[in-house]
């Protein structure tokens, strides 16, 4: 039994009873500290409010969050009107649900008896870590989710950070126990490792283990038993995750943030209240990012129930809410008592450290694709994008109709491509760029943690493959299973083009995730690309005829029928040059018949680049055209003799 104290604020009593594969060995455990009353608030005004709970999933990509909320919400009989929702209903966007991650952090409600648990689900990829940073602001403590098999990874490290430095307490949730690779007790270790790597204090250290299988909805806190249903994790939630706490008679404090939008009222701010109480049509002062202060109306008062947000009458401290009725409110802004406007302290999320330029489509086909052309559009969208969402910036580049877009990662900036070319858009994006740095007047690029998974037979090559990236060896594990993991720490400019590399080496087998590390000295030049491009020389329609020969030189991205225009990427050279192919070529008419079956059998199907892979594909020349139907790799200059005079 003890009490956990953080931020001047004094948790709920504990009682954790860990089975004995759960305890970490003697070189781990730490004898939890007692807290007396003397260390506890000074305040005594100060109160809980024992009915909600609000507590954020935390995990690496694919390890198992939003299933684990399915089950929870299953389980406390929120959904019971909706038994045919869809698996994993929390990745409600296409995108979400046709790459299998969150990109969104969201809530929902679920009821244990008298209480209300909050439950915030995070992104569990460092590029949107800016969701990571917004979630945990509403909570006040977190669930962190491992694999059974894979244990920490380096996405776990970098959620699990973010948490520790919000001072909040843990649960360690193992999930897929089911697994038959499952490695429990070396992945409890390694995540009492990752706390000692992380300097986390006796009261987080002292967290308790419960053992998940979320696709079945069945919880124990003995690896050796399972579960009949969630119960133990959702004891230990309420015993573990302390309850909101307040003062009495405080005005009003609501810190906004995320934003979402509703056709019905407009803008919805999704705060957390801290203190006081907020009523709907109520007047409030709106404290503003750049210090100015306004009177705002409250149009709108909503709260989570289930999956549904209700509307309410009034809600208090540790209350999440969206209200409705300030059109031009944005994340990071407090709502206040008018009478004492009290603005929060504004959180602070990571640097960017990669940018990529996006700008309106130039090629010949513009027009013939999308329905959003204009640069003024683009722009507006854009700045849209900016406000809800806090790790992008957006800058001014050398033409007036295009923009740098600065993120976190490849994967982000990709993701908002995808997004802006599904709205209509048709977009020219260039090549990612990593932001540099000065300091002490040298220069210093990014740097990353990556982790690879693979074959033993496959190590020498990728061995190769990483001296050439710059990537320096740190650690290196076998499981005895026939695959080993190995950490590197490489240069953000080593990734960019690497993971279709990596697989090709690996034949598909290989598994690579990373982790923005830090800032080191430039590492110099890298070659992101072996191979060149088949560039069109002319415009016109692909022909089988030209496609049979072309076939011999390299890999094709496209086939008979297709359109072109001189200075469009129509293939791979295997060598490091560019040839200039003409891919519109024709049969000369002769009196000699042949079969053009026999044409039909030798063509191969071209490869079609995803968004993705066409950003890693293309190099510092070269650029993408995307549309709502297309993703086309060119060249910045179209015509090959300029290019050619350029180059000499």
């Amino acid at each position: 039994m003890w009490c956990l104290a953080s931020h001047n604020r004094t948790y709920a009593t504990v009682d954790l009873h860990l089975s004995p594969a759960c305890n970490p060995g003697p070189r781990h455990r730490r004898q939890p500290t007692r807290v007396t009353q003397a260390s506890t608030l000074t305040e005594s005004s100060t109160r809980t409010r024992d009915d909600i709970r609000n507590v954020a999933i935390i995990a690496h990509v694919d390890h198992g969050k939003t299933t684990l909320v399915d089950a929870m919400l299953r389980q406390s009989g929120q959904v019971d009107s909706r038994t045919d929702i869809p698996d994993r209903v929390l990745d409600n966007t296409d995108l979400e649900r046709e790459k299998g991650i969150t990109i969104l952090a969201k809530n929902v409600a679920v009821r244990r008896g008298d209480i209300k648990i909050n439950i915030v689900d995070t992104p569990g990829h460092a590029d949107f870590g800016g969701e990571v940073e917004r979630g945990l602001t509403m909570v006040d403590g977190v669930l962190l989710l491992v694999d059974a098999s894979e244990g920490p990874l380096p996405q776990t490290r970098f959620v699990l950070r973010k948490a520790l430095e919000a001072h909040l307490p843990i649960i360690l949730v193992v999930n897929k126990v089911d697994r038959p690779d499952r490695r429990i007790k070396e992945v409890v270790d390694g995540v009492y490792e990752l706390f000692l790597d992380l300097d986390a204090s006796e009261e987080q250290f002292d967290f308790p283990i419960v053992y998940t299988n979320a696709r079945d909805g069945l919880a124990s806190l003995d690896p050796g038993v399972q579960g009949e249903s969630l119960d133990p994790l959702f004891d230990v939630l309420l015993r573990r995750i302390p309850a909101p706490r307040y003062t009495p008679g405080h005005g009003l404090q609501a810190l906004v943030t995320n934003l979402d939008a509703s056709k019905y009222v407009g803008r919805l701010a999704l705060c957390r209240i801290v203190e006081g109480t907020i009523r709907n049509g109520q007047q409030v002062a709106w404290c503003r990012r750049d210090g100015s202060i306004e009177n705002a109306k409250i149009a709108e008062l909503l709260v989570a129930e289930g999956l549904d947000r209700v509307p309410a009458a009034e809600a208090s401290a540790g209350d999440i809410i969206a209200i409705a009725g300030i059109p031009e409110i944005t994340i990071g802004e407090t709502l206040a008592d008018p009478s004492d406007p009290e603005p929060l302290p504004v959180f602070q999320v990571d640097e960017p450290s990669v940018s990529v330029t996006i700008g309106i489509n130039t090629s010949p086909l513009a027009g013939k694709e999308g329905t959003l052309l204009t640069a003024r559009l683009l722009k507006n969208r854009l700045d849209q994008e900016v406000i809800g969402n806090v790790s992008i910036r957006v800058l001014n580049s050398r033409r007036p109709d295009a923009w740098e877009v600065q993120g976190r990662g490849e994967l982000q900036l990709a993701v908002l491509v995808e997004t802006l070319r599904r709205e209509g858009f048709e977009l020219t994006v260039g090549r990612p760029e990593v932001l540099t740095r000065e300091i002490d007047g040298k220069l210093h690029e990014p740097v990353e943690t990556l982790t690879i998974d693979i074959p033993e037979e496959f190590l020498g090559s990728v061995t190769q493959l990483m001296a050439a990236r710059k990537g320096r060896h740190e650690h290196m594990v076998n499981h005895g299973t026939g695959r080993v993991r190995v950490d590197y720490i490489i240069p953000s400019r080593g990734l960019i083009g690497f993971h279709t590399e990596f697989l090709t080496e690996t034949r598909g087998t290989g598994i690579a995730h990373h982790v923005f590390h830090g800032y080191e000295p430039w590492h110099g030049e890298i070659r992101s690309r072996t191979t060149g491009s088949l560039v069109a020389d002319r415009s016109g329609a692909v022909t089988g005829f030209a496609i049979a020969s072309l076939q011999e030189r390299g890999q094709l991205f496209v086939g008979p029928g297709a359109q072109v225009y001189e200075g469009m990427i129509v293939g791979e050279n295997p060598r490091i040059h560019d040839m200039d192919v003409n891919p519109t070529r024709e049969k000369k008419l002769t009196n000699m018949r042949s079969s053009t079956a026999d044409i039909a059998e030798k063509l191969t199907p071209p490869t079609i680049l995803s968004l993705e892979q066409a950003l890693e594909f293309i190099r510092e020349d070269e650029c993408l055209e995307v549309t709502p139907k297309s993703v086309r790799a060119r060249k910045v200059e179209l015509v090959g003799h300029i290019r050619a005079r350029q180059k000499s």
